[in-house]
């Protein structure tokens, strides 16, 4: 997917027999959705959208402005990510990150790489960054003290219960034990 395009939702399963669709938002606010000129899925198609009720139930129109026919074009749309124009989405917060920005950024502690950020995962208790080798990193000012988006660097300082008190130096490296 291009670089400029955030995800901004995901098409969900249809609702009832007349072409709608559930809409899953990633938007602070759904509402906005409605405002985007084009939604573009990985195919490159545009879409625009309407909400149809509180539930997240959305008619989807394509880019002549055509709904969906019936439920079983609704059904071919499940799972299909809907991406923006990332010049039409307000520009973040200090400390706020759109997830498109730390993807691909390189993870580092005490300036040894543990990899790039593969995903971001929030499931509503805090956001955290898998890295490559599949190691998670909460991502809260303790993990994470420094983003430097100019540069693609995170650093990161794992916790004990992450690294392990064997793993706390870079590469499984052995903490130095204090000497008495």
């Amino acid at each position: 997917m291009r670089p400029d395009l955030i995800l901004i939702g995901v098409v969900g399963r249809p609702h009832g027999v007349r072409g709608l669709v559930h809409v899953h938002s990633y938007a602070d606010d759904a509402s906005t959705l409605e405002t985007y000129k084009a939604l573009v899925d990985d195919q490159g198609r545009s879409w625009s959208l309407r909400w149809r009720g509180s539930d997240g139930v959305a008619e989807l129109r394509d880019a002549q402005g055509q709904p969906l026919a019936d439920r079983t074009a609704a059904q071919g749309l499940v799972n299909t990510r809907l991406y923006v124009s990332r010049d039409v989405l307000p520009e973040p917060e200090e400390e706020e990150f759109y997830h498109a920005d730390l993807i691909g950024m390189e993870a580092q502690e005490e300036g040894q790489s543990l990899g790039q950020v593969v995903m971001v995962h929030d499931y509503g208790a805090g956001a955290s960054l898998e890295l490559t080798g599949g190691l998670l990193v909460p991502f809260t000012r303790a993990c994470v003290p420094a983003v430097d988006l100019a540069g693609r660097v995170l650093t990161i300082v794992r916790p004990v219960e992450v690294a392990g008190e064997e793993g706390r130096g870079v590469g499984g490296a052995k903490a130095a034990e204090p000497s008495v």
